[in-house]
């Protein structure tokens, strides 16, 4: 856990106090329809680049980043600090740990979580290109590939089929109109 990182308890009281604190859930639209933090607004991790300077712009008070474990949350809080914004924390163990102390959860219908989601894609890859290898062994190579991008997704702390799966329609809202009801409520604490 860095500076940066508050646990889930802080977050909870830090919401009891501090009427400016904002809860921004980065994670897809699907993951957030699926269950939610009450009171959090939902920003994408990739809709963040394409509206990064209104945020900086219009954030006032504490920004708490939200995904499903810590990982996407610490991606936009990286994002936001070198476009300038520098009140913002990243909740430690994100949506598992708020759950696993029995927090408030608001629950819609759920959907798929993108780590699920890329789990079975790549699965789903590796387990098709070893069976067509049995008729065309170099068919075996395409689950080496899948295998080393994982890998490479776990040093290097990306996943670029999750980036790649977060653009499918399933993982986007159905239009702006979520977005901007974001944004405007991150500048409507003035």
């Amino acid at each position: 856990m860095s500076d940066h990182d508050i646990d889930a308890r802080t977050v909870r009281d830090l919401l009891e106090t501090d009427p400016h604190t904002l809860l921004v859930d980065v994670r897809t639209p699907a993951e957030y329809e699926s269950s939610h933090i009450p009171g959090a607004i939902n920003l994408p991790l990739g809709r963040v680049d394409a509206h990064l300077e209104r945020i900086v712009t219009d954030a006032d008070g504490r920004l708490v980043l939200v995904c499903q474990s810590g990982n996407r949350a610490g991606q936009c809080r990286d994002k936001l600090a070198g476009a300038g914004l520098s009140d913002t924390v990243v909740m430690n163990g994100g949506m598992n740990a708020w759950e696993a102390q029995g927090a408030p959860v608001v629950r819609g219908r759920q959907k798929w979580a993108l780590e699920r989601q890329v789990r079975l894609v790549a699965g789903t890859i590796v387990l098709t290109s070893v069976l067509v290898s049995l008729a065309w062994p170099p068919a075996v190579a395409l689950a080496g590939i899948v295998g080393a991008g994982l890998a490479f997704a776990a040093v290097t702390d990306t996943c670029a089929m999750g980036m790649a799966l977060a653009r499918l329609p399933y993982n986007r809202p159905y239009n702006d109109v979520d977005i901007e009801d974001s944004l405007s409520r991150i500048g409507a604490r003035r």
